[in-house]
């Protein structure tokens, strides 16, 4: 099982949750859920419910990591398969991406 810190605007708004290939979770941070000043991360996750649930990376994920062969360079560099969503975007949606959300990977102790 793999997690990920969710941020908008560098303020926490959920977590992302893999437990295997073919279930994903995403739930908003309790804090984040109740401050109605806070919006949802996407459309297609707002802020109606507090978690979501699917069998397949949400699209709104896996829209933030890359294409073609800018993936292909970024899985052969970073040592990621291609398939590997999630992966990608522990890796590459840390800090410079397009839109106001970031990841940090949280790490299991």
């Amino acid at each position: 099982m793999r997690k990920l810190n969710i941020y908008h605007n560098g303020i926490l708004s959920g977590v992302l949750t893999e437990e295997n290939r073919t279930s994903y979770i995403f739930r908003y941070d309790d804090t984040s859920y109740n401050d109605s000043g806070k919006p949802g991360i996407s459309l297609t996750l707002p802020k109606i419910q507090q978690e979501y649930r699917s069998t397949f990376m949400f699209p709104f994920f896996s829209n933030m990591i890359a294409e073609g062969a800018n993936r292909e360079i970024q899985c052969r560099y970073l040592k990621i398969d291609e398939n590997d969503v999630m992966g990608l975007l522990a890796e590459t949606a840390t800090t410079d991406t397009i839109g106001a959300v970031t990841v940090k990977q949280i790490v299991s102790q």
